[in-house]
């Protein structure tokens, strides 16, 4: 968690607060998404977190994937932004929050080395947009419904990649 939301509780307790943040749909040469086992055990998420204050999505997003699984990004293309009740998401000690989240698609190859940050990840591994695991943390089924639609309307019978 960010000092600022930090701050922030010590005077809202758990209450919901509304926080931008980023998550990036990380995909390998195969267009299989990165999901991260989360370390509080609430599920599989993808990489990305809240932002810090001054810092662009974009920012946010490479430097979360930096922080979580020592990556650094390439391109990023918007993916879409999301809010709403399907973005709230209850912490297992009690925090909640509405996600304000920008979604952006970033490529990475298979065989890179992920550095897990065990703090956030007990690990990651890639899925096939048809086999995502039903531990899918609640705030990224929406983005990751969208990648898979993306995903198939941008690949062709002939199953060539879609573009970026």
């Amino acid at each position: 968690m960010t000092d600022y939301v930090s701050e922030l509780r010590r005077y809202v307790g758990t209450r919901p607060l509304l926080l931008p943040g980023t998550s990036v749909v990380l995909v390998d040469e195969a267009w299989r998404l990165l999901l991260l086992d989360r370390a509080d055990g609430a599920g599989w998420c993808l990489p990305g977190g809240l932002m810090e204050p001054g810092e662009s999505f974009e920012e946010t997003g490479r430097r979360e994937v930096r922080e979580e699984i020592g990556v650094e990004l390439g391109e990023l293309a918007l993916l879409d932004v999301f809010s709403g009740p399907e973005c709230y998401h209850r912490f297992p000690h009690g925090d909640e929050i509405y996600n304000v989240t920008a979604a952006y698609l970033a490529r990475v190859r298979s065989d890179v080395p992920l550095v897990i940050d065990p703090a956030e990840s007990r690990g990651a591994r890639f899925f096939d947009i048809d086999d995502v695991p039903d531990g899918l943390i609640g705030p990224e089924r929406p983005i990751v419904a969208r990648y898979g639609a993306h995903l198939r309307s941008r690949r062709p019978e002939s199953d060539a990649a879609p573009s970026l």
